[in-house]
């Protein structure tokens, strides 16, 4: 391991819990709900049916990886809040953008997944007898479960390089201070 460049085992697992999320992301994209106009003969009702639930369930595991690693995150770097303060300079306010960039696409991300996979659970769930002629299927709409994608991986990299530049204030040597006992400025009068 480097110098300031943080642990090898925690760029893994936040990487890895990353991608799962990403990648239960586009399944939850791919298996979204689709209703069929169905006519019931009986009653003369139109009403939708729904074929699968399934992207409801990739949502909330994208959603759950991804705030798993978030949190692993966090709770490793103490939120940046906790623990001894960051050395002054460069590599701290570097730090400090990453780790606000990162939770905001954080949230993005997580308000994608967890609004696509409520849509599309209501939609698949809830079925009303309708009696009109102009009748359409309500589904979730295309790229919501892709947004939340792009954001599950803009959040991916900015946590690495938020642990990177984290890892390099924390490991960093802090300034040497004078130990001085006594005042340099003189306090005595003109003679």
């Amino acid at each position: 391991m480097g110098e300031g460049k943080g642990s090898t085992l925690m760029h893994l697992l936040v990487v890895g819990l990353s991608l799962v999320a990403f990648g239960f992301a586009i399944a939850a994209e791919r298996r979204r709900s689709v209703g069929t106009i169905v006519k019931d003969d009986i009653s003369n009702a139109t009403y939708c049916v729904y074929n699968s639930d399934v992207a409801t369930g990739y949502g909330v595991g994208a959603f759950l990886f991804l705030l798993s690693g978030e949190s692993l995150l966090m709770g490793v770097t103490k939120c940046m809040c906790f623990g001894r303060p960051l050395a002054p300079g460069n590599d701290r306010a570097w730090s400090i953008i990453y780790f606000v960039s990162s939770w905001l696409t954080f949230l993005v991300a997580e308000a994608c997944l967890i609004a696509g996979a409520t849509r599309n659970a209501y939609h698949t769930k809830y079925r009303g007898m309708i009696y009109v002629q102009n009748f359409s299927c309500e589904t979730l709409r295309k790229g919501v479960f892709i947004a939340g994608a792009v954001f599950v991986v803009a959040t991916m990299v900015l946590n690495v390089y938020y642990y990177i530049y984290f890892s390099k204030v924390t490991t960093a040597t802090p300034a040497h201070k004078a130990n001085r006992t006594s005042s340099t400025v003189g306090m005595t009068g003109y003679a």
